[in-house]
This record gives C-alpha cells, sequence and structure tokens, in this order.
C-alpha cells in the first residue's frame, strides 16, 4: 500500500473518531441534562453513537490491516 493510502487512511481514521466523539458528547448530555424528560431521544442518539463507533472500529482495523507493523 502506497504512503499516500495509507495517509488517507490515518485521515478516515481520526474523522471517524471525531464523529464518533461528537456522538458520545450528544449521547453524555442527554444523560446528564435531559433525562428522562428527553427519553425519546434515546434510542436515536445512542444508534447514531454506536454507529459512529462502529464506522470508528471499521476505519481503525483497515489501517491495521494495511499497516501491520502499527498495530
Amino acid at each position: 500500500m502506497s504512503e499516500d493510502e495509507i495517509k488517507t487512511l490515518e485521515k478516515a481514521v481520526k474523522k471517524a473518531k471525531r464523529i464518533a466523539s461528537e456522538h458520545a458528547s450528544a449521547l453524555h448530555d442527554l444523560v446528564e441534562d435531559r433525562l428522562p424528560a428527553a427519553y425519546e431521544e434515546l434510542p436515536g442518539i445512542s444508534q447514531a453513537c454506536y454507529d459512529a463507533c462502529r464506522a470508528w472500529a471499521e476505519a481503525q482495523a483497515a489501517l491495521e490491516a494495511a499497516t501491520p507493523e502499527a498495530a
């Protein structure tokens, strides 16, 4: 795999981690500030957080597969 392709994967991992962190923050804010009144928001925010974390994990796995020495 070329150096440019690895850099692209690294960038994708960083972006996915940022997005996952944003969703985790939204979930935290819901739990800390708006529950129990906003309980109906819980499934949607939780699913978005799960999906973002899974996307990060997949991006991380792709990077590790491309750079086994870094794993």
